[in-house]
C-alpha cells in the first residue's frame, strides 16, 4: 500500500488528499455559487483571510472561537469513538452555559475568580452529563438508536433554556430577557495584552488530553471496544451499559463545559433565542479529523477563521451571514462523497 512501485500513493499522501480535496472542492463551488449571485469570491475569501487571519484583531478572535468549538469536537471524539452519535450537543451546550450565566454573578459576590471558573465548570458539565442520562438510558437499556433521542433533548434543551432565561434566570434590570451580567474583570483572565482568555489554551489542553485518554487508557479502548463491535465487548466481559452511560456522560459533560467557558470567556451573560448551533458546525470538522484529537485542532482554526472572516465579508460584500453554513454543508457533502469512493476502491483493490 504504501509502495511508489506499486503505483498507489503513500497512506500519509492519501489522507492529506482525502482532507484537502473536499476543503478545496467545498471553497471552489462556493466561488461558483459567489459568482452565480454576482458577488466576488476573490473579495470574498480575501476578506475572510484578511479579517480572520491577517488581522491582529481578528486572528484573536479567531482563536478565541476555538475555545468552545474543540471542547465540542473533544466531546464528540469521544462518543464517535464510543460508536455513539451524540448529535445533543448544542442542547447540553446551551443549558449549560444558560446555567453559569445565571450562577457565576451570584459567586463573584463572595469568591475569587478562579473558585468561580472552578465551580462553574463543574456545574456545567454535571448539566451536560444529566441532560444526556436519558438517551443514555434509551440506547443502554433498550437499545433505541441515539440519534432520535439526542436530537429530541437537544430540541427540549435548548427550548427549556429559553424558559430559564425568561422566568427564573431572568435579569429585572434590563429590558430584554437576558441573564445577569457578569463583570468582565471577573470574567475569565485575558493572556498578556490580547483578547484571548485563558480558556483557549485549557480547551487545547482538553481536546489532546482526550486524544490520549482514547488512545492509552483503559477505558479509552474499552470505549472504543464497545464502539467498534458491541457484542464482541459483551463476550469479552465489558460492561456496554455501563459503558454507555459513561461515553454519554464524559462527550455531554464536554459540550457543557463549553457553554462554561464561552460564557466566562466572551460574553458574560446570555439572552433569550440564543443559539450559536456550534455542535453542527463542528460534527463535519471531527469526521475530517478522522476523531484525531491533534486534527481537530488544524481544522477547528480554519473553521474559527472562516467564521470569524465570513462575518467581515457579509458585511461588507452584502453576502448572508449564514453563507459560511453553506460552505460548511459543502465540505460534509464533499467529504462523503471523498470517503464513498475511497471506500469502493478499497473493496476494488480488495476483491
Amino acid at each position: 500500500m504504501t509502495e511508489l512501485s506499486a503505483g498507489r500513493m503513500p497512506d500519509a499522501l492519501q489522507t492529506a488528499v482525502r482532507i484537502a480535496l473536499p476543503i478545496l472542492l467545498a471553497l471552489l463551488v462556493g466561488a461558483m455559487l459567489l459568482i452565480a449571485f454576482g458577488k466576488d469570491p476573490v473579495a470574498y475569501y480575501g476578506y475572510v483571510v484578511k479579517r480572520g487571519l491577517l488581522s491582529p484583531t481578528g486572528i484573536q478572535a479567531s482563536v478565541t472561537r476555538m475555545a468552545p468549538l474543540l471542547l465540542i469536537a473533544a466531546g464528540l471524539i469521544v462518543a464517535f469513538r464510543a460508536g455513539l452519535w451524540n448529535l445533543g450537543v448544542d442542547g447540553q451546550f446551551l443549558l449549560a452555559a444558560v446555567c453559569v450565566a445565571a450562577l457565576a454573578p451570584k459567586l463573584v459576590a463572595f469568591a475569587p475568580p478562579l473558585i468561580v471558573a472552578a465551580v462553574s465548570f463543574v456545574v456545567a458539565m454535571a448539566v451536560g452529563a444529566a441532560w444526556s442520562v436519558i438517551p443514555a438510558f434509551l440506547k443502554a437499556r433498550h437499545g433505541i438508536n441515539e440519534i432520535i433521542s439526542t436530537l429530541m433533548m437537544s430540541f427540549l434543551g435548548v427550548s427549556f433554556a429559553n424558559v430559564l432565561i425568561k422566568i427564573p434566570f431572568n435579569d429585572p434590570t434590563t429590558t430584554v430577557p437576558q441573564t445577569a451580567t457578569l463583570p468582565v474583570d471577573e470574567r475569565l483572565f485575558r493572556l498578556g495584552d490580547t483578547t484571548i482568555h485563558w480558556g483557549v489554551p485549557l480547551a487545547v489542553i482538553v481536546v489532546i488530553a482526550t486524544h490520549f485518554f482514547m488512545e492509552r487508557t483503559a477505558l479509552g479502548l474499552k470505549l472504543q471496544i464497545v464502539g467498534t463491535n458491541p457484542s464482541t465487548a459483551a463476550h469479552s466481559g465489558l460492561d456496554v451499559k455501563r459503558l454507555t452511560f459513561v461515553a454519554f456522560a464524559l462527550s455531554a459533560g464536554l459540550a457543557g463545559l463549553a457553554g462554561a467557558v464561552d460564557v466566562l470567556g466572551v460574553h458574560g451573560t446570555i439572552r433569550s433565542d440564543w443559539n450559536p448551533a456550534y455542535g453542527i458546525l463542528v460534527i463535519p470538522l471531527v469526521f475530517l479529523a478522522r476523531f484525531n484529537g491533534f486534527a481537530v485542532i488544524a481544522f477547528v482554526f480554519f473553521f474559527a477563521v472562516l467564521m470569524i472572516g465570513g462575518e467581515s465579508a457579509a458585511r461588507r460584500l452584502g453576502v448572508p451571514s449564514f453563507f459560511v453554513l453553506v460552505l460548511v454543508a459543502l465540505l460534509m457533502l464533499f467529504f462523503a462523497v471523498i470517503e464513498f469512493l475511497d471506500h469502493a476502491r478499497r473493496k476494488r483493490a480488495g476483491a
